[in-house]
């Protein structure tokens, strides 16, 4: 069976009546699943940025890890429960790589023309994370290495394409942020153990492809 089946919402948006509030959805993803998370930013609507943080060039407001920092990533249900006891809207950033997923982003057009390529080509798909200005698909963790020797043998590598393995990170839903609500464009089905994710190598092609023919190629948001 299809770990993803179309837009059906097993973990939702906080925007949603019955969706979960962020901390339980942080409690999930920490306990049930094994991922390492930390709490994000808090927005700040009214700051330079609409970060809570002090970067004056902050380019991810509220999405990333606020205080205390990424490497405080952990998968202790007490620790993850009492950071969102305390502050309760507060982004869930996940801790890509090792023991967690991988990512690949793009803006969100090349998003979904890519997840409709993928769709097209018959590529089995895990969950898809969306953000209002970018998507990123979910993949098994790599190396650099890895990832290294798979760009080099590409002849043309758009600027606007993220990577975020080891070390990096990921706003995952429901989460609001400075830009607005991160939601599930492709959601892991109720009670799954631990999410399905493909190979970075199986999707890569594609969001290539998806970003030449919209002809996004330099860095964005």
């Amino acid at each position: 069976m299809r770990e993803i089946l179309g837009r059906r919402h097993g973990l939702p948006s906080r925007r949603d009546d019955d969706g979960p509030e962020p901390v339980d959805a942080a409690s999930t993803f920490a306990a049930t699943w094994r991922w390492p998370v930390v709490p994000g930013a808090a927005p700040d609507p009214q700051g330079p940025t609409g970060c809570s943080c002090s970067d004056p060039g902050c380019t991810v407001p509220g999405a990333h890890p606020g205080n205390p920092g990424l490497l405080a990533a952990t998968t202790d249900a007490r620790m993850v429960r009492w950071w969102w006891t305390s502050r309760p809207d507060a982004p869930v950033v996940l801790a890509t790589g090792g023991q967690a997923p991988c990512a690949v982003s793009l803006p969100a057009e090349a998003g979904a023309r890519a997840l409709a390529l993928l769709d097209r080509r018959g590529m089995r798909l895990g969950p898809v994370v969306a953000a209002p200005h970018r998507w990123a698909i979910l993949v098994k963790p790599y190396s650099m290495e890895q990832l290294g020797e798979l760009l080099y043998a590409k002849d043309f590598v758009p600027g606007s394409l993220r990577f975020h393995g080891e070390g990096g990170y990921l706003a995952l839903p429901p989460s609001t942020t400075g830009q607005g609500d991160v939601r599930w464009e492709r959601a892991p089905l109720p009670g799954s153990a631990s999410p399905w994710v493909p190979d970075v190598e199986a999707v890569v092609d594609t969001v290539v492809d998806a970003l030449t023919r919209t002809g996004v190629s330099a860095p964005e948001l």
